[in-house]
Parts: C-alpha cells; sequence; structure tokens
C-alpha cells in the first residue's frame, strides 16, 4: 500500500468569462476562454500520523456527550502552512476524513494572482487521494468532485474543468463533466506573463456580474468565429476594458505591450498581465516565461 501520491495540475489564465451561478455546483460554472500552463502546481497527498482517524473526542457542550471532530487537513503551500478552501470539499466528497491526509502543493506561480492555484489543488488532492485510499473514481468524477468544491468554496468557476482538459481551451458551456462542454484553440504559443498583487475571485464572483457576463458571452461569441490565438488575447482585452476590472498597473503595462507592436490582456482574476511570444519583453519587462501545457491534470509515476 503506497503512502503517498503525486498529480500535476497546470496553471491556467483566464481571459475572459461569463459567470452562471446554479443551485447545483456540478452545473454552475463559467463559459470563456484561456491558457494552460507549463508552470503548474505539484501536489502530493500523504497519509497523515495523527491517528486512527485524525480525530479527537471532546464533550459536546449542548449534551455533553462525547463527539467526535475531524482535525482539517495540514495543507502546504510551497512549505508554508496555508489554507485552501476546496480541499475539505474534496476530501469529504471522497469519503476521506481529513485529519488522515497531509498535503504539500509547490509551484513557481504568484497564488491569488490570476493562476488557478485553488483549483489546482483541489483537483491534484482529488486525483491523489482517489488512488491513495483506493476510492476508485474515474478522471471525470474527480474533475467534478473537485469543480463542486471550488464553486462551493467561492474561489473560482472555471479553472477545474480547463485545467482538466490542458491546452488553450474554450470553455463553451458551463459546469462539471456530463454538463460542461469545451473545446480548444488549435495553438501552442510561448507565454509571457508579469505580477503585480492579488485580487479577490471570492468579492468579484459574490458581487454584481451583469456587466461582466454580458462582456464575456460577447467575446466568446467571437472567438468562435474566429478560434485563434492572438484574437483571443484581443477580446480578452477587450473584456477586462468592458467588465471593469482593470486596474492602473495592468492597464500601463498592456499599453506598453501594444506600443512595443505586441498584444496583451489581464489574468482573470488577478493583477497579472499575460501575453504571447515576446509581447511583454518587447516592452522592456521582464516576465517569467513558460509554454501552453499540452495535456491535463494527472497523476505523475511513482519515484
Amino acid at each position: 500500500m503506497t503512502d503517498e501520491a503525486t498529480a500535476f495540475v497546470p496553471g491556467h489564465v483566464t481571459g475572459f468569462f461569463s459567470a452562471h451561478p446554479d443551485e447545483n455546483p456540478a452545473i454552475a460554472g463559467s463559459r470563456g476562454a484561456g491558457v494552460t500552463l507549463t508552470d503548474g502546481v505539484r501536489v502530493t497527498v500523504r497519509r497523515d500520523e495523527r491517528g486512527d482517524d485524525g480525530g479527537t473526542t471532546e464533550s459536546d457542550p449542548r449534551t455533553g456527550e462525547a463527539a467526535r471532530r475531524v482535525s482539517p487537513a495540514i495543507v502546504t503551500l510551497n512549505g508554508e502552512r496555508v489554507r485552501v478552501d476546496p480541499v475539505g470539499g474534496v476530501l469529504d466528497a471522497l469519503g476521506v476524513d481529513e485529519g488522515r491526509v497531509s498535503v504539500a502543493a509547490e509551484t513557481p506561480l504568484p497564488v491569488g494572482a490570476g493562476f488557478g492555484v485553488s483549483g489546482a489543488v483541489a483537483l491534484g488532492v482529488a486525483f491523489g487521494a482517489n488512488v491513495l485510499f483506493g476510492r476508485g473514481r474515474s478522471e471525470n468524477e474527480l474533475v467534478t468532485v473537485a469543480h463542486r468544491a471550488e464553486v462551493e468554496a467561492g474561489t473560482g468557476l472555471g479553472d477545474v474543468v480547463a485545467q482538466a482538459r490542458g491546452g488553450l481551451p474554450i470553455r463553451l458551456d458551463p459546469g462539471a463533466p456530463g454538463h460542461g462542454a469545451l473545446d480548444g484553440i488549435p495553438e501552442r504559443p510561448r507565454v509571457e506573463y508579469v505580477t503585480f498583487g492579488e485580487l479577490s475571485t471570492a468579492a468579484v464572483l459574490s458581487g454584481d456580474t451583469t456587466a461582466l457576463t454580458a462582456a464575456g458571452e460577447s467575446a466568446l461569441g467571437d472567438l468562435r468565429e474566429e478560434p485563434t490565438a492572438s484574437r483571443m488575447v484581443a477580446l480578452s482585452r477587450r473584456f477586462a476594458h468592458e467588465a471593469g476590472l482593470l486596474t492602473d498597473r495592468v492597464a500601463d503595462a498592456i499599453d506598453d505591450v501594444r506600443a512595443a507592436g505586441g498584444d496583451a490582456s489581464m489574468a482573470m482574476l488577478g493583477e497579472t498581465v499575460f501575453a504571447f511570444g515576446t509581447g511583454l519583453s518587447d516592452a522592456g519587462y521582464d516576465p517569467a516565461v513558460c509554454d501552453v501545457h499540452t495535456a491535463g491534470a494527472g497523476l505523475l509515476p511513482e519515484e
């Protein structure tokens, strides 16, 4: 019996989207387009040694009777203890006590800056816990588990399904497998990005998304008529402006790239600018550089 399992999940930058809430989190989600990155998240799930069930027994203050409390899973990101809300939902859906699990995630990506790190950790935990605890779920079932957990946590609407697919995914219909539908842009450009800071995904998604959704629907319709990488960036830039999400630093960087003859846009949702080719380099920035991830998330071979 193995004591740990590791998955790799690509980072994901959303260029534009429309929000589609639903009481059923498997049906809720987003439509839009983005790019998955070879800069991703390596997620290792390990059995924890905190006890047989990872829980403790305490007295219920209302009844005085003994009650079991399950300890939360220990999650670290690049060696630091963090809280990733969807992890608990994933483990609960798989019938795994959080106290029996520790999760170690490693990534070069900035957190909270529009790279889908929370979705990546959720999906990586689903893949790892499934094999570690012998749950026997299919890939689509695991993607659904992670998608539901992220929607319920309010940390994202479309990253998980895109990360499961890879490439330059176009989310045609919202929701998990069996509900949503995806296509893709058949190109694999070089990707550059710079990050200036964080934005709260939950704050944006919990607010009025009417204008945002209208802009996203318009961009998706135009992209389907011309599904190219360059068109996706241009429509993403238009979307960021129409949805009122541009910050001053992001807007200035986009202007710099366009003045240098390239094009760029904002990552949703983060204070991050991304471009294909050498757009940011040509504009005088020192960007992080990676490629499009040609495949989706999956388990890594045992070492």
